[in-house]
């Protein structure tokens, strides 16, 4: 019998279909510009509120247990994904990403209480500032990258959505990354 293995989790937000496919059309005109990140393909968008990384197999109810009371603290919100950006700098772009806005107050107070969550937890938590994105790609290190590209988004403007719940998902690395879903809460319940 083989024991359980870690797992690589954290909480998210799932923006609808809707949103996503209105995001995907704003983005088909730069998907071959020359210079491009390697693009996420849509079905793997989200708003990471928070990524714990690996927790051990024993730790994942408590986990859950200890969250709902943080999500059930949430008031509704609405968010809208907007605009673009990157980290990294011009000349060396690393990450292109959408924007958020809409209730992002809201949106940071729930990832400070899932942080604290597992911090209560005894699991390690980032120390920087939340700051809600939705990852569209990552360019390459060490090949040309156009860190303007995100400029071209800039005055983007999605459908407002009504946040729904929040999910601890796990991420599953390879060849055929994707994300399966630990659980889930209802906003404000």
């Amino acid at each position: 019998m083989t024991a359980p293995r870690p797992r690589r989790l954290f909480f998210a937000v799932t923006p609808p279909a809707e949103a996503l496919a209105d995001l995907d059309d704003a983005l088909a005109p730069l998907r071959r510009t020359p210079g491009a990140p390697r693009w996420t393909p849509p079905d793997r968008w989200h708003l990471t509120l928070l990524f714990l990384g690996v927790v051990p197999p024993g730790r994942v109810a408590e986990l859950v247990a200890a969250a709902a009371p943080a999500v059930a603290a949430t008031p509704s919100m609405t968010l809208r994904l907007a605009g673009a950006g990157r980290f990294g700098s011009r000349r060396r772009p690393q990450v292109f990403w959408a924007g958020v806005t809409g209730d992002g107050d809201a949106l940071g107070a729930l990832a400070g209480r899932l942080a604290a969550v597992a911090r209560g937890l005894g699991m390690p938590v980032e120390e920087r500032p939340f700051r809600a994105h939705l990852t569209l790609g990552r360019w390459r290190p060490g090949r040309p990258g156009d860190g303007d590209l995100p400029d071209r988004l800039a005055g983007y403007q999605g459908p407002g959505w009504p946040v729904a719940e929040v999910e601890l998902l796990e991420s599953h690395l390879g060849p055929a990354p994707r994300y399966d879903r630990v659980a889930a809460w209802p906003l404000g319940c």
